[in-house]
């Protein structure tokens, strides 16, 4: 059966190489990364790093694993994206738990909180850090926040989304890395309405133009929710640009994520709203438009 992983037989199962070869075959064709994806999946069923898959490729599995893995296939031949099927994914080396309702974490998003651990570092090289106030707004996993918490000493996170059920996946992922003390999550639109300042505003949020959306893979596999960003892509980053320009400290910093075809619209709008800023648009690895950098004067 074409459908299935077949196995020499009850005396003698294909071996993890032989597994791995017949699995990125069968991926080929639903991903653009099938042998990864099948190293990936086989270290999730044994509960192994990759790197112990790739090191024991003559081992094999039980009949109990080789079902969970027939399963996940099945999953994933039916378009349902890797990482909901294994329930995980990576992101700033860390695993954080994904389910339908949040976007997957992209290694994109990584430059956001490269460029955001690098300020607060220098921020508090000669000033203690137990006032820092951050905001991660349209948090969805809360990998962003939750990566600055487990990775900088004693700062506050507030992660704000409009999705009840991102924020509840957002705590999970909180209390798995132990940081669960130091975030507060606020369902609402962009920024809560407090009286208190942030020293520094990360925000992913949707911003994939209609038109555009509909012609991608991801449409429809991942929330609509987090990647509509309307006619334009940029129907939350105006009204987020807004509010931050009043929930921002002097000194504070504001780092945004773009699609990488607004760069030069998202920085005539961070003009208009912050005019004494220091405002830079910040590339990726692949020299896209990815980041837009608001420093905020004092």
């Amino acid at each position: 059966n074409r459908h299935s992983i077949i196995l020499c037989s009850s005396m003698n199962p294909s071996t993890l190489n032989e597994l791995l070869e017949g699995i990125s075959s069968r991926l080929a064709n639903v991903s653009e990364t099938p042998l990864l994806d099948a190293q990936v999946m086989i270290a999730h069923i044994l509960d192994k790093p990759r790197t112990w898959v790739l090191a024991h490729t003559e081992s094999h599995l039980t009949p109990q694993e080789t079902e969970r893995l027939e399963f996940s296939l099945s999953q994933i031949e039916n378009g349902i994206p890797l990482p909901y099927v294994l329930g995980s994914w990576e992101f700033f080396g860390r695993q954080f738990l994904v389910t339908p309702d949040v976007l997957i974490p992209r290694p994109e998003t990584e430059l956001l909180v490269e460029k955001a651990l690098s300020w607060l570092f220098l921020r508090t090289k000669n000033h203690p850090a137990i006032n820092i106030l951050i905001a991660d707004v349209g948090c969805g996993s809360g990998c962003i926040g939750i990566t600055l918490a487990a990775n900088f000493g004693p700062i506050r996170v507030l992660a704000s989304d409009i999705s009840f059920s991102a924020l509840r996946v957002a705590s999970q992922n909180a209390f798995i890395h132990s940081v669960h003390s130091r975030l507060d999550f606020v369902r609402c639109h962009l920024l809560p309405s407090i009286s208190q300042k942030f020293d520094l505003i990360c925000a992913n949020l949707p911003y994939i133009p209609t038109h555009t959306l509909h012609s991608l893979e991801v449409h429809k596999k991942e929330p609509t929710l987090a990647l509509d960003g309307g006619p334009d892509g940029l129907k939350f980053i105006k009204p987020f640009l807004s509010q931050s320009s009043n929930s921002i400290k002097a000194n504070g910093l504001i780092l945004l994520e773009i699609e990488s075809s607004q760069g030069s619209h998202v920085l005539k709008l961070a003009r208009a709203f912050f005019p004494k800023a220091s405002i830079e648009l910040i590339q990726d690895l692949a020299h896209h438009d990815r980041l837009i950098s608001i420093q905020q004067g004092k």
